[in-house]
C-alpha cells in the first residue's frame, strides 16, 4: 500500500488518518499541536514533530514502512497555512510526490498555488470536501476535484476510496474552491434563515422543535433546485412577486418583535432597492438580477 503523509490532523485531518490507515495504507501525520497527531498512532499512523520530516520521513521512515511518500495530503485552516506549510516542505517532497489540499481556501490563493507548484514541476490537485468528522472516518461524503485531468487520472482511485463521491468538476484550478465556497454561502445562509425563524418562533410563543417540524413537511430544497435553476438563466417570471414576498418580509420582522434577526433585515433592504428601480412584478429570485441579466 502506498506511503502517504497527512498534514494537519485537526476534525477533518484525523479522519483521514484514521481511514487510510484502516486501509493498510502506511500514514505519516503531522499537526501544529503536536499532541494531535501523535494520538493517531493509536490507529497506525506514525507521528512526526514537523511537517518537512512528515513529507521526507525523516527520523522514523523505518517506524512507518519506509520508502518515499507518494501523496501528500493538507488539511488546513486557511490560505495562510496552506502557504505556510508548502513553503517549509517544498524542499523535503520526494521526487514524483503528488500533493493534495483538501483545505477550504479562496480561489484566488488555490490558483497561485498551482501556478506556482507547476513551475516547480510538482503535480497538485485541489480537492476540498463536503464532510462532517465522521464522514472522513468513514470515507464518505463529497470531494470535489480540480487540477490538470492527468494528475486527477493518477489520484482518482485514491481519492476515491477517500469518500463517498469524487466530482471532478475540471482543469481549471481554481474552480473546485469557488464551487466549495458556494456550498458553504448555502449552508451559511439556511442556517441564518433558521436563527431567525427560530426567533420569530420564540416571540410567538411556539417551542423552536415545534418550528422545526414544519420541515418535515415543507421541503424547501425546491427552491435550490426550481426557482435557483430559473435564476441562474436569468428567467425572472413571476410565481412569487416579489413585492409580496416583501409583504411578507414585514410580517416576519413583525413576528420577531424584538428577537435578534441575522439575514432578514439584510433581504427587507435589498427587496427595498429593487422595488426602488421597479422590480416589483418580477419573481423573488430577481434579488440576482445584478448577478444574472434578465434574460431577453
Amino acid at each position: 500500500m502506498a506511503n502517504i503523509a497527512i498534514l494537519g490532523t485537526g476534525l477533518i485531518g484525523a479522519g483521514m488518518v484514521e481511514s487510510a490507515c484502516r486501509r493498510g495504507e502506511r500514514v505519516r501525520a503531522w499537526n501544529r499541536t503536536a499532541a494531535k497527531a501523535k494520538a493517531l498512532e493509536t490507529h497506525g499512523a506514525v507521528a512526526y514533530a514537523t511537517a518537512p520530516e512528515a513529507v521526507s520521513g525523516a527520523a522514523s521512515g523505518a517506524v512507518s514502512g519506509g520508502g518515499a511518500v507518494e501523496r501528500v495530503h493538507l488539511s488546513l485552516s486557511d490560505d495562510e497555512a496552506v502557504d505556510g506549510v508548502l513553503a517549509a516542505c517544498l524542499d523535503a517532497l520526494p521526487a514524483g510526490a503528488l500533493v493534495i489540499d483538501h483545505t477550504t481556501v479562496s480561489p484566488a490563493g488555490t490558483k497561485r498555488r498551482a501556478e506556482a507548484l507547476a513551475a516547480r514541476g510538482v503535480a497538485f490537485l485541489h480537492a476540498p470536501v463536503f464532510m462532517a468528522p465522521k464522514n472522513a472516518r468513514e470515507s464518505t461524503g463529497l470531494m470535489l476535484c480540480a487540477g490538470p485531468e492527468a494528475i486527477y487520472e493518477r489520484a482518482r482511485e485514491a481519492l476515491a476510496a477517500m469518500t463517498g463521491k469524487v466530482w471532478y468538476v475540471g482543469a481549471r484550478t481554481d474552480l473546485a474552491a469557488a464551487y466549495k465556497l458556494f456550498g458553504n454561502a448555502m449552508i451559511v445562509a439556511q442556517t441564518a434563515a433558521l436563527s431567525d425563524v427560530y426567533g420569530m418562533a420564540k416571540n410567538l410563543g411556539i417551542e423552536a422543535p415545534s418550528a422545526h417540524g414544519l420541515f418535515t413537511h415543507f421541503n424547501a430544497a425546491g427552491v435550490i433546485q426550481y426557482r435557483g435553476g430559473a435564476m441562474s438563466r436569468g428567467d425572472y417570471a413571476a410565481n412569487f412577486e416579489l413585492t409580496m414576498a416583501r409583504k411578507d418580509v414585514r410580517l416576519m420582522l413583525e413576528a420577531a418583535g424584538d428577537a435578534p434577526l441575522t439575514v432578514l433585515p439584510a433581504v427587507a433592504a435589498r427587496m427595498d432597492a429593487l422595488l426602488a428601480r421597479g422590480l416589483g412584478a418580477e419573481d423573488l429570485g430577481v434579488l440576482a438580477i445584478d448577478a444574472v441579466p434578465k434574460k431577453g
